[in-house]
């Protein structure tokens, strides 16, 4: 019992200590710890023209230390006035790059993604959280420097017709997507224990281009997290348009988060 007490107490150290890289609109290169499981339930939505909201409950088990699974299924009523169920999408993150240091690291690590979702194709943005089908693979690498994390990612995505009557895609189906996240740890100033309450700061921006059809858009998305006893975490964050000349849902939409994770299973 002491055993697993202790392994518990330092893989939940671990935890806190890069909680900075837990963001909030992106994944990072970093993994979580192998053999441990996230639960995730969130909402996120937009109040212009009138009110839409989605909500995503997802699963996240690490693997192993460099191979981390998503798995996650998504009801809205983005595109009809009641909610309903949308489809689900699966993630694969495995990490190929590890450089240590003092209070530092460097990861990388490559990433894909498949989804299905029943919504009509009736926006300019391929987005494979609910929206639509498709498959995106791409690159991502985190750089931590004690209290500050960054991390950049680059990926390409394929629409597929979605699984109805009107799912054909009449637009773009290639997209480009890509991002800069930083993330700040702000308290505790100190650890003492990996009971201690946790506030990051993040600020991430998200972009994404249809090539040859002159539709993109760059975001900005400010947020804030609270991550209680190294277990769970508490997200919010909005993001706004710095460009846009893309018709899509995820302008100007509120994203809120709460993740419970059981270590050492």
């Amino acid at each position: 019992m002491k055993v697993i007490l202790l392994a518990f107490c330092l893989t939940a150290l671990a935890y806190s200590a890069h909680s900075q890289e837990l963001y909030v609109n992106t994944e990072p290169a970093s993994n979580m710890a192998a053999h441990s499981l996230g639960i995730r339930l969130e909402n996120q939505g937009f109040f212009s023209p009138v009110f839409k909201n989605r909500t995503t409950v997802e699963a996240m088990y690490g693997a192993s230390g460099k191979l981390m699974l998503h798995g996650a299924l998504y009801n809205s009523n983005f595109y009809q006035s009641n909610q309903r169920f949308e489809g689900g999408s699966f993630y694969a993150k495995y990490r190929f790059l590890s450089i240590d240091t003092v209070q530092a690291h460097f990861r990388g690590a490559i990433f894909g993604k498949a989804a299905i979702s029943r919504n009509p194709y009736n926006m300019q943005e391929i987005a494979l959280e609910g929206d639509n089908s498709g498959v995106q693979g791409g690159v991502v690498f985190t750089q931590l420097l004690h209290k500050l994390a960054l991390s950049g990612s680059a990926s390409y995505l394929r629409g597929l017709n979605s699984a109805n009557d009107y799912g054909d895609i009449t637009g773009a189906k290639n997209a480009l997507a890509y991002t800069l996240s930083a993330g700040y740890l702000l308290l505790p100033k100190q650890y003492t224990s990996y009971n201690q309450v946790n506030l990051n700061l993040y600020a991430e921006l998200l972009g994404k281009t249809n090539p040859g059809y002159a539709q993109s858009y760059l975001d900005v998305a400010p947020a804030l997290q609270l991550i209680f006893n190294s277990v769970c975490r508490l997200d919010f964050s909005y993001r706004t348009p710095l460009y846009n000349n893309m018709q899509r849902n995820s302008a100007n939409m509120y994203l809120i988060r709460f993740e419970y994770n059981f270590f050492n299973l």
